[in-house]
Formats: C-alpha cells, sequence, structure tokens
C-alpha cells in the first residue's frame, strides 16, 4: 500500500510531498495538479513495464497508461537543466527480514514492513540520465551514486543514522572493474550483485518495488460507449482496461472461476455478478443485472439491465448513460486482488448527484472489506459531502481517510491536507472549494424578491 509520495519538478508540482490513506481524495480546480499526481505514478509503473531497459523514463504514447511526451513536456515550467526528483514510500502486507549471507542462517540483517525508493532523472549530453538511486530499509540506506560530480564510475554504500549494526558491503576481490550506474530508476546494475559478496538482498528491494507496481491498477476518466454484444474467448483481463472496455471480460472471467464477494461482517458471500448487480441497484440505476452468452459456443455475450421491477428488460447500450459509466468503476474494485491500489479518475463524469454519493459508498465499503487502498481524482461534491457524513456516523475512520485541495498560485500547484476530525468537519475548508454556494443562492434571493417588488409596482 502506497503511504507517501514526494516530486520535485514534475509538471506543475515544483515540490509535492503527499500522504495516502486506505482511501484518498484528491479535489481542486482545473489544472490544478490532481491529475498530475496520479500521472507520475502510472509514469513509475509503465518504466517498470518497459522492456527496453535503457529506457529511463517511459514517457508514453496514445496506448499507454499515460503519454506525457518528453523529458522536456514533463518538466517543471520545461526546464531542461532542472533535474526531476521522488521518492516513494510504502507499506508491505507482511514484514520481511533479510538474513545474513555472512553469518549463520538465522541471523538476521535487515527486517521491516516499509520500504522507500528515490530516484531521479536528468538531461546529460541531450540524453536523458538516472544517477542516483537509493533504497530505504531496516532503518538503513542503500545507495548508488557516482564517486564524484560527472563521473562515469559509482559507488555502492550502506548508510544508517541510527545506532544499528554497522553494515558494509565487501567487495569481491576478483572483480574490481568500475561500476555502473541505475537501470531505469529502480533498479541497480547486474554488477552490483557480482562485484560484491554480500549484496544479493538488493533484489529483494528491487522485487518488493516491482510487486508494488504491479499492484496499481488505473481506470481514466472517459468511458468505451456500451456494445450491442460482447465477445470474449474464455481470457482472464488483468484489469477492466485504461476506458473500462474490458469490464465485461473481467466480469465473465470472475463469474467463470466462481469468485464470490460480501460486504463485510457477517454479510453472505455472492456470486461476482450478482455483487455487481447488486450495487447497481443499490445506487438507483436499475432493477436487475446480468451478462448472458447470445448462443450455446457463440463466445458472444450481452449485457442485459431492467431499469423498473415491472419495465421491460433491455440492452446496455438502450437505458441511461450512468449504467455503462460507473459499471467499470464497480467491476475493477471487485476485481483487483485484495490489497491492491486502485487510481480512479474522475468516476462521477455521467452520474447523477445522487449516484456519485453512492459510488463515495461503494469507495468506502470495499476499501475496508478487500484491504484495498483507493486513490480518487474528483471534482464531485457529492462524493467528498459522502466520505465526510460515514466520518460523523462512526462508519469510517477519519485516520484512514485523507482528503486534499489542491490549487495553483502563479502556475505553481499546491496542496492542502484537508483538517478533517473524527465528527466529518473539515477544519480549513478552502474559499471557493466548490463555487461561493452561499453567494448563489443570496444573489437569486435577491433577484427574485426584485422581480417581485417589480411586478407588484406595474
Amino acid at each position: 500500500m502506497l503511504d507517501r509520495l514526494i516530486i520535485n519538478n514534475f509538471k506543475a508540482w515544483r515540490s509535492l510531498d503527499i500522504e495516502f490513506g486506505a482511501v484518498t481524495g484528491l479535489f481542486g480546480t482545473n489544472s490544478s495538479g490532481k491529475s498530475s499526481v496520479l500521472q507520475f505514478l502510472l509514469l513509475l509503473k509503465q518504466t517498470k513495464n518497459a522492456t527496453d531497459r535503457g529506457l529511463v523514463l517511459d514517457f508514453g504514447g496514445p496506448e499507454q497508461f499515460v503519454n506525457l511526451g518528453s523529458f522536456s513536456d514533463a518538466v517543471h515550467l520545461h526546464r531542461i537543466t532542472e533535474q526531476l526528483e521522488w521518492k516513494v514510500r510504502w507499506k508491505l502486507q507482511k514484514e520481511i527480514s533479510i538474513a545474513n549471507p555472512s553469518g549463520k542462517r538465522t541471523d538476521i540483517l535487515f527486517s521491516g514492513s516499509t520500504i522507500s525508493a528515490s530516484s531521479i532523472a536528468r538531461m546529460k549530453d541531450r540524453s536523458l540520465v538516472s544517477d542516483r538511486l537509493e533504497y530505504s530499509f531496516g532503518g538503513y540506506k542503500f545507495r548508488i551514486e557516482p564517486k564524484k560530480e560527472g563521473a562515469t564510475e559509482f559507488d555502492l554504500t550502506a548508510e544508517s543514522k541510527e545506532p544499528k549494526q554497522p553494515f558494509h558491503f565487501v567487495r569481491n576481490k576478483a572483480r574490481a572493474w568500475a561500476l555502473p550506474g541505475p537501470v531505469k530508476t529502480h533498479l541497480f546494475p547486474d554488477q552490483a550483485k557480482t562485484y560484491f559478496q554480500n549484496s544479493d538482498f538488493l533484489g529483494v528491494l528491487e522485487s518488493e518495488y516491482e510487486t508494488m507496481m504491479d499492484s496499481i491498477y488505473y481506470l481514466g476518466p472517459l468511458r468505451a460507449p456500451p456494445r450491442r454484444e460482447y465477445p470474449w474467448s474464455g481470457a482472464s483481463p488483468s484489469d477492466v482496461g485504461l476506458r473500462g472496455e474490458r469490464a465485461v471480460e473481467a466480469l465473465l472471467a470472475a463469474t467463470v472461476r466462481g469468485e464470490t464477494r460480501n460486504l463485510g461482517g457477517r454479510t453472505h458471500y455472492k456470486p461476482f455478478q450478482e455483487m455487481i448487480a447488486y450495487w447497481l441497484k443499490e445506487l438507483g440505476l436499475i432493477h436487475s443485472f446480468r451478462i448472458e452468452e447470445i448462443g450455446s459456443g457463440a463466445n458472444l455475450y450481452r449485457a442485459i439491465v431492467q431499469r423498473d421491477v415491472k419495465g421491460p428488460e433491455a440492452l446496455l447500450t438502450d437505458v441511461g448513460f450512468g449504467v455503462s459509466q460507473v459499471l467499470p468503476a464497480l467491476v475493477l474494485l471487485h476485481y483487483v486482488p485484495s490489497g491492491s491500489t486502485v487510481l480512479m479518475e474522475q468516476p462521477e463524469i455521467h452520474l447523477h448527484p445522487a449516484v456519485q454519493s453512492g459510488l463515495a459508498d461503494v469507495i468506502l465499503t470495499v476499501a475496508r472489506v478487500r484491504k484495498l487502498q483507493v486513490i480518487v481524482e474528483s471534482h464531485s461534491e457529492h462524493m467528498l459531502r459522502r466520505f465526510q457524513r460515514r466520518v460523523a456516523e462512526e462508519r469510517y475512520s477519519a485516520d484512514s481517510l485523507k482528503l486534499y485541495f489542491c490549487d495553483t498560485v502563479d502556475g505553481v500547484a499546491t496542496l492542502d491536507n484537508l483538517e478533517l476530525n473524527m465528527f466529518g468537519e473539515i477544519g480549513n475548508w478552502p474559499e471557493s472549494f466548490f463555487g461561493d454556494e452561499m453567494t448563489e443562492i443570496s444573489e437569486t434571493r435577491k433577484a427574485v424578491l426584485r422581480r417581485k417588488t417589480s411586478a407588484r409596482t406595474s
């Protein structure tokens, strides 16, 4: 689970330091940097996924998570002389321990349940390079960086500021060659594991980083339109697609596997498809929902809904757009493995205010029951108000909910931590957060009064 992200010089952010909760809400004005927080995490994810190990950062393309152009486009104020810096910290699902290769099998070198990784990217001789990588774990920092500024030879070091057992990397005398720099922005060079006798554990840290990145899933703000027919060959997609285009495939895959979900507590488990239908009904969008094959062996399926208890059944294409808009969000939240991190960008688009509030309940419920982390970028006042209400009702802990307001000052993004107390109250409500509601009401009343007065005197 993501714990903290620090970024310097990315898009509108001169500097960003954000802590995440089990549910995190990013609110704010247009072009205020909200989406950039998600984009940076996706940049790291697609860089990890890149097959080209020589690629420092994968800024993406049309079919990838994000398409950021180039370093010049992504760096703050397009200042290519600046370096992009970041640090990401995450919590492991369980504590890990690393044994001492020089001691007994029971000797533990390091142990912990939190890891952080930090790196940089900068332009050097018209090429993008990353020449510093550091992992922090168990009270120690393991770093690779140039021996001196501008050098092409690197040092691998370990340090601890606390009074812990000292640790030093032991050089293999038969491997006296120079050490190269980091690979991508999260990997130590292979030579780091072969030139040193006690460095194999670095691979564990790299593996945990990649596992964390693999556990991040994303749903974009624009949904694929519903289809009259959905082909499915029996494959299990990894997610629902960037635009939710694979939501029906994921739903069918989970159904065939016999997966079940529940609402927590003593509630009964429901088949996967029934759980999705339950939420669609709970949100007030439909009375019933099911996926059925058009004909035996056809590998073509239809999504059928019944809007009202006495109304006729219809295809998903023939009912309001809200159902097809929210369906991918519901499927993704229930489909991803327990413990995953789900990034959702404006999931409220095309949804009625009451459904937006209900979607907030879905997010809170699934995060709690399935141990998910959900990070939502939104403009919805109704979702925010529902988050507050559930805290006030003691149905969700304020400590597990992080809410932020993003804004820009002179083109630089700013972040305000909304101080949510145990009663669901926000102590530092930003000015004109969702517009000036009281002014709108006041001016409307004044206009009505003027018109009524004018009508009496005419």
